[in-house]
């Protein structure tokens, strides 16, 4: 047996996401674990990303649809986009459907665009992905953007898979989740940050807290448990 192999699955427009990501990862290294960054692929032009103003995207590796298998644990960074996953979340790189799955992994990855989670269909049809757990972390533009929202629309994809939710709780961080002296996102369901109307705000000490306290708490969960060496590989 070892310990949990965890990703944390990211898409980072204006860098929320992003830095929300690496205090979720310093929880969980302050935790005793270790977990390693993905991004979903970009589905924008460059001409329309400059014209948005978006910044160049982290050096995180893609995530290979195929590879979700390999881990035990998912934390996912979602920015909303009216209380839901964006389109980059639905829109991966990879044709993964039902009828590509089983054919040469070479193949699955020359295909283009298609969607990114329903994509999993052949990992469904296995219940390769049951029994694992996973956190989920947001960004909206404003307090009322649909931050727990997100999440809760999250789940349905999560129950599906069999993915074990696990949330932030309100365990040690009923003192930052009850502050009501200054703005701030997250909420029992998971860390978030508002990224402001033009995406300038930037996330603040006290979410970065949350995201940091939500990598720890995610770790403790897991940890109890026992995986083996090698995840399943048979889809």
């Amino acid at each position: 047996m070892s310990s949990p192999k965890v990703a944390i699955i990211i898409y980072s427009l204006h860098g929320h996401i992003a830095k929300l990501a690496e205090s979720v990862k310093q929880g969980i290294a302050d935790a005793g674990g270790s977990a390693t960054i993905y991004q979903i692929a970009e589905t924008l032009s460059e001409d329309i990303l400059a014209k948005m103003h978006a910044p160049p995207k982290p050096d995180y590796p893609i995530l290979n649809p195929l590879d979700l298998k390999d881990f035990n644990a998912y934390l996912f960074g979602i920015p909303t986009r009216y209380g839901n996953f964006p389109a980059q979340w639905k829109v991966g790189i990879f044709d993964l459907s039902l009828r590509s799955f089983g054919r040469p992994r070479e193949l699955i990855l020359s295909r283009g665009f298609k969607v990114f989670w329903d994509a999993t269909g052949g990992l469904w049809t296995h219940g390769t992905l049951a029994g694992k757990f996973a956190g989920v972390f947001v960004s909206t533009g404003t307090p009322g953007g649909g931050q727990e929202a997100t999440v809760m629309s999250s789940l349905s994809t999560l129950t599906h898979h069999g993915i074990c939710f696990v949330p932030l709780g309100y365990k040690d961080n009923f003192p930052t989740l009850a502050n009501t002296n200054e703005v701030r996102g997250g909420s029992p369901w998971g860390a978030g940050t508002f990224a402001g109307a033009d995406g300038t705000r930037q996330p603040t000490p006290l979410e970065l807290s949350l995201a940091k306290m939500q990598g720890q708490k995610f770790w403790e969960v897991v940890s109890r448990y026992e995986f083996p060496v090698e995840p399943e590989k048979d889809a």
